[in-house]
């Protein structure tokens, strides 16, 4: 009996099955992340576009064009809605169509109603622009409707927290030398990287992007990153330190992928950057 109660034990401790490994992160996109890849001109994906007519969201914002992965192998994406700044088309902002795209995302850049638009309705339009993307858009089963992020340049960086205030369900936001005249934002609760420039005279960041940073008491995560020697015009043209971090800082979290934390905590530096405040992600 003995012996038959020692096989019985062996036998159950030999089929027994293991506990199951830990989910692996859902959302998760792309390969391991290097600096190499967030700072090549192209990620890992390949992508398409699609042109928005103004006629088809007439009210809603200006239209705009769509960039987004082709391959739905890995599942949904998440998605950003990008504004341009005061007097500017979406020219000023297509840059960071492709760019994030390729990274695994759905970016829509977007045209205001009138260039003129101030921040608040480039919120507005930002968040009609997601509801566009998500609801009605040829490419909309291709998003997760729940990861959504907003980006804009100056006026358009405005609108960002903007629309970060009016929707705090919003993922991710990253204003790009933000102007609004508006200088707290201490109901904001969307994670948000605020990038400044050094000699920008258009939207100082002793009178918007410092202050904006500051009043994010709220915000669950922030960060700012001040680019050195830069003007209020940078993140209108191709622009790696801009692409490397707005990446990592949509990825961590639109995508909740941890394997970006090495990018923004302990802080960055280097040449292009001439401050860096965050309160670190928390994994």
């Amino acid at each position: 009996m003995k012996v038959l109660a020692l096989f019985t034990a062996v036998t159950l401790a030999v089929t027994a099955p293991a506990a199951p490994a830990q989910a692996a992160n859902p959302y998760e996109r792309g390969p391991a992340p290097t600096n190499a890849s967030i700072e090549a001109s192209r990620g890992s994906f390949a992508i398409a576009q699609v042109t928005v007519a103004r006629s088809a969201v007439s009210g809603r914002f200006g239209g705009g064009t769509i960039y987004y992965p082709t391959s739905t192998a890995e599942g949904t994406f998440g998605a950003v809605a990008i504004s341009p700044g005061f007097t500017a088309s979406q020219s000023s902002v297509a840059w960071l169509g492709p760019r994030l795209a390729s990274q695994g995302f759905v970016v829509i850049t977007i045209d205001t109603n009138n260039t003129l638009d101030q921040p608040d309705s480039r919120g507005t339009q930002l968040l009609a622009a997601l509801d566009y993307l998500t609801g009605q858009s040829s490419v909309r089963t291709r998003i997760d409707a729940t990861r959504l992020g907003v980006m804009g340049h100056s006026m358009g960086g405005g609108g960002s927290l903007s629309a970060s205030r009016t929707r705090p369900a919003l993922q991710a936001a990253i204003p790009l030398t933000p102007w609004h005249t508006t200088k707290s934002w201490t109901t904001d609760r969307v994670p948000t990287m605020i990038i400044g420039a050094e000699n920008d005279t258009v939207a100082p960041v002793s009178s918007h992007s410092e202050p904006f940073y500051t009043s994010l008491t709220v915000a669950p995560e922030k960060a700012y990153l001040e680019l050195n020697n830069a003007g209020h015009s940078a993140p209108t043209a191709t622009n790696v330190t801009v692409a490397k971090y707005s990446i990592s800082w949509l990825k961590r979290f639109i995508d909740n992928d941890t394997r970006y934390d090495q990018f923004l905590c302990p802080a960055p530096s280097g040449s292009a950057i001439q401050e860096y405040r965050a309160t670190c992600p928390h994994s």
